[in-house]
């Protein structure tokens, strides 16, 4: 054979491999692509939600981007041991869509708080189903086992009644307690993922912050900073019956749910009705002095450690099986950052999904002062969680009773 014929069938034994090589080039860039646009997009999603929950007015693009009118309606859950009140927000105009569940936090409104309502508005323009359970412990500053329960059992109600798992977003003390149930094999099956949004890992060693000011990290070091002062309110709220004599607990309990709900001058007419001791013990409070109570509350601390464990998820995650996302403020003075620290080592490496400490974020309100890299961090975690939703898995269709 001559050299031109041997360059000839060389030539067109090369093309099919050339093709070949191209159509898969092709197929890469064509896929990488996609993927670049799909990220894009879903990034564009989690700036808007975050625009929306800043400013639920917010006149933007981005904030009004891949949005939905949204309808409320009350939504009850009903229980052996009694209905669990609830809203349901959901986005007009999208079939079958995902489904997350939102815990509030220590707030006496409850699923009323208006930056909740807020947040879960913000949260079901994106196009996501979103259920929130009335807890009444956490509504009245009580951080109790039976708010764990009853998470799990909002979880699986909604799960259900949708035939999807559904992903539970938990804020604050009510951030810690959605790992818990979410831990519980009873509930595991209805949860796609759980979000801790300034949650804790140990309430005993929160407490103790309460009152010393510092508090450790997992490595041994310790953070000062100074509590807010909401923290002992609450504390001496919850163990009314342990700071006071028996004859002034109920005033005393009224007068501090009033101071709680930040109603003063009703809390003072409250506390008048006290005995002189305690009268001088309120003030202390009043005066935001809790120095000459410090010993006083770690007696309690250390009378109640079996039910703080109870509510706590420190050494208690090892069950879970679900993505975790962990989000705490990082000047939080109320639940102090550390706990983040503590739920990152506590919740299964597998699980772990996403870890920010932001200064976005104070302790549950998105009022910090951040710099351009910590708004684009935000938007990456957001966009973990917008991911994980649009990842629907099936639960069992199981019809409400």
């Amino acid at each position: 054979m001559n050299s031109a014929a041997q360059n000839k069938q060389s030539s067109s034994a090369a093309c099919p491999r050339l093709r070949r090589a191209l159509s898969i080039a092709g197929i890469v860039v064509f896929v990488l692509a996609l993927i670049l646009v799909r990220q894009g997009y879903t990034y564009l999603r989690a700036a808007g939600l975050l625009l929306r929950i800043e400013d639920p007015a917010h006149p933007g693009r981005i904030g009004s981007f891949h949005t939905y009118p949204i309808s409320e309606t009350a939504y009850e859950i009903r229980t052996p041991s009694g209905p669990i009140r609830a809203r349901l927000y959901l986005p007009q105009g999208v079939a079958d869509a995902p489904c997350m569940l939102v815990v509030h936090g220590v707030h006496h409104l409850g699923i009323d708080e208006p930056r909740l309502v807020a947040f879960a508005r913000a949260l079901s323009a994106s196009g996501i189903r979103v259920l929130t359970p009335e807890l009444p412990a956490l509504a009245d500053y009580q951080v109790d086992s039976h708010s764990i329960d009853r998470i799990g059992i909002s979880a699986r109600d909604f799960a259900r009644s949708t035939g999807q798992k559904v992903g539970v977003l938990g804020i604050s003390f009510g951030g810690g307690l959605s790992l818990m149930a979410a831990a519980n094999p009873e509930f595991q099956h209805y949860i796609r993922f759980v979000v801790s949004v300034g949650a804790h890992d140990d309430l005993e060693r929160v407490s103790q912050f309460f009152i010393s000011n510092q508090i450790a990290r997992p490595d041994g070091s310790v953070l000062q900073m100074p509590a807010h002062e909401y923290g002992p309110l609450v504390l001496i709220y919850s163990h009314v019956e342990d700071f006071f004599p028996a004859a002034d607990v109920a005033a005393a309990r009224e007068a501090l749910r009033l101071l709680l709900w930040e109603k003063v001058d009703d809390s003072r007419k409250e506390a008048a009705k006290l005995s002189p001791a305690s009268r001088d013990e309120m003030e202390l409070l009043y005066r935001q002095q809790i120095g000459p109570l410090t010993g006083e509350i770690q007696d309690v601390i250390v009378q109640h450690h079996a039910d703080m464990v109870a509510v706590s998820p420190h050494d208690r995650l090892r069950s879970l099986d679900v993505p975790v996302l962990l989000l705490h403020g990082s000047a939080d003075n109320v639940i102090p950052p550390t706990e983040l620290l503590w739920l990152e080592h506590d919740v299964p490496a597998k699980d772990l999904k996403a870890v920010l400490a932001s200064p976005v974020l104070s302790h549950v309100s998105m009022d910090g002062k951040p710099t351009l890299a910590d708004n684009l961090r935000l938007v990456e975690f957001m966009a973990t969680m917008l991911t994980l939703v649009d990842d629907k898995q099936p639960s069992q269709p199981k019809p409400r009773t």
